[in-house]
């Protein structure tokens, strides 16, 4: 398992487009895709189990992946969500 806790610095957090892009991308890799929030845990490809969890710019989240492709998986996603890329 790897697991990476990052401070998200999307400009307006994961908001419901934002959220859909990530799990798009989470569904893209074949390891199975945790993200943590206070102590909340939940699906990386379950949309409404993201949006669940409220996570704003400047919040800590840790995204873990277990599976064949977990390195790139945390690594791709991670990224995303310190980018400032926004999802139009």
């Amino acid at each position: 398992m790897v697991s990476k806790q990052i401070t998200v610095t999307l400009e307006y957090g994961l908001h419901a487009k934002n959220a859909q892009y990530f799990v798009q991308k989470a569904n893209d890799f074949t390891s199975e895709i945790k993200v943590v929030r206070h102590n909340k845990i939940v699906d990386g490809k379950s949309l409404l189990g993201l949006l669940s969890l409220g996570i704003a710019n400047g919040s800590v989240i840790t995204v873990k992946a277990e599976g064949s492709d977990e390195k790139e998986a945390v690594q791709f996603l991670t990224e995303y969500l310190k980018s400032a890329e926004v999802v139009e």
